[in-house]
This record gives C-alpha cells, sequence and structure tokens, in this order.
C-alpha cells in the first residue's frame, strides 16, 4: 500500500507556494500590474495558483481572474480564496485558444514534466496581443532553494553553489526542479509566433530574514534591489520575462 506524500514529497515535486502576503509578493504583483497594463482588466489565469494567494490579489484589480492547479489538495485551498479554481497539468490546459489576456506564470515552468509544451499551451491560450508574465529560477543564483537529493534522501532547504556544477553532477542533486539561463529561457519560445517585451532577473525580498533581523534584512534588500540595475543581477534569483503573442 503507497503512502501519501508528505510535505517535503511535495516540496522536492512541486516547489511550495506562498502561503503568506509580504513585501515580495506586493513587489512581483506590481511588476505584473506593470507588465499587463490594460490587460489586467480582462481574462486572466494563473497557471500554477499553488493555494490562490496571487490569484486572490489579482481578483480585485478589474479582471476574471481563473487559476489552475495541478495538486489537488492545493487547489482546493484556493478555492477558499478565489472562484474560479479548477485542477488540470500545465501541459494540457483545459481551455481553447484565444482566451486570456493575460497569465501569469509564478515559478511554476521548473516543476512541470515538459517545459517547453507547458509554454506551448501558454502561448496557445493567450490572445494576440496578450501576455505571459513568467518568473522562474536563475542558476546564476548562488543558493538551489528547491533542496537537493543525497544518498536518495531528501533534504529541503537552500543549498549553496549547486547551479555551479556541471548539468550532469547538478541534475543528480536536484532531479526535481529545473534552473534557467538566458539561452535555456529563449529556447523555450523559439518558432513561437511571440514577442519578448522585457527580459530581467530580479533578487528576492528577503522577507524572512527581516522579520528576524530588521536593519540587517532591509539592509540586504536594499543593496541587492540595488544590484539589479547593474551587470551583477546575473546573480539574481529569478527571470522575470513578459512575453506577448503576436498579432496576426
Amino acid at each position: 500500500m503507497s503512502q501519501a506524500p508528505t510535505f517535503h514529497d511535495k516540496a522536492a515535486l512541486r516547489g511550495e507556494p506562498s502561503y503568506v502576503w509580504r513585501d515580495g509578493q506586493d513587489r512581483r504583483l506590481e511588476m505584473v500590474r506593470e507588465a499587463a497594463g490594460e490587460r489586467i482588466k480582462g481574462q486572466i489565469l494563473e497557471d500554477g495558483c499553488g493555494v490562490g494567494m496571487y490569484v486572490r490579489h489579482l481578483s480585485p484589480l478589474g479582471g476574471t481572474v481563473v487559476g489552475l492547479e495541478y495538486d489537488h489538495p492545493r487547489a482546493v485551498e484556493a478555492n477558499r480564496h478565489a472562484q474560479h479554481i479548477l485542477t488540470a497539468a500545465g501541459e494540457h490546459l483545459p481551455f481553447p485558444p484565444n482566451t486570456f489576456d493575460l497569465i501569469l506564470s509564478h515559478e511554476v515552468i521548473e516543476h512541470v514534466q515538459d517545459d517547453r509544451a507547458a509554454i506551448t499551451e501558454i502561448v496557445r491560450a493567450l490572445r494576440p496581443g496578450g501576455r505571459l508574465a513568467l518568473f522562474c529560477p536563475n542558476r546564476g543564483y548562488p543558493f538551489e532553494t528547491h533542496g537537493i537529493y543525497w544518498k536518495g534522501e531528501y533534504h529541503f532547504g537552500n543549498v549553496p553553489l549547486v547551479n555551479y556544477l556541471p548539468h550532469k553532477w547538478r541534475d543528480r542533486l536536484a532531479p526535481h526542479v529545473r534552473v534557467y539561463t538566458r539561452r535555456d529561457l529563449a529556447s523555450l519560445f523559439e518558432g513561437l509566433p511571440v514577442s519578448i517585451i522585457k527580459r530581467t532577473i530580479i533578487f528576492g525580498a528577503y522577507d524572512n530574514i527581516i522579520a528576524r533581523w530588521p536593519r540587517l534584512g532591509r539592509a540586504l534588500r536594499a543593496a541587492l534591489h540595488f544590484l539589479e540595475r547593474t551587470p551583477l543581477k546575473i546573480f539574481g534569483l529569478s527571470h522575470f520575462w513578459v512575453v506577448e503573442k503576436r498579432m496576426r
């Protein structure tokens, strides 16, 4: 008889969604709003909505927001915060073509079985002129934030320098999650009818550090956010891309 997946099993396979709303989430929401423009009042999909925190905060902005989540218990939790939550895989979106004005993919594609298929589905579901706001892990960040497997056992947490190893070794330690270079991301969109509107790399908000050591944490956040305006942003936590489906 198989056992139900543990907290750490889910953390390994699907990552951990946002359970609380703090400065880091506020900042990313504002980035999404800026990327969307008037699309924020249209048809919106969060593809991989976790427990529904972004769906909840997108909903008051004027659009009709749908959340899609692969993990059923998380989808049930998300349904407490929003009316339109579906359970499905990102590689097979249950929507007709040209449905959405905006799709948010927030730290999700690194967990799906086929990231190219997931991106292709997103583009299919966007209306011409619609946009994807995409956040995903940067390979240049000095820590692997999704934990590693060592001697067959999963260890949750931030592990330094794993992502700097050659792919063969890195993927043995972290077979459960991908990280991306700029070139890796570009390859996912190759041949698709899209234009890249924005691509950058951002650091985190470090809310956990600020909660424990406020002065140190705020100084760290300010310093790293300054680096986002310099070439040193290559060491940032996440890619942020805005991709628009071309008009026909």
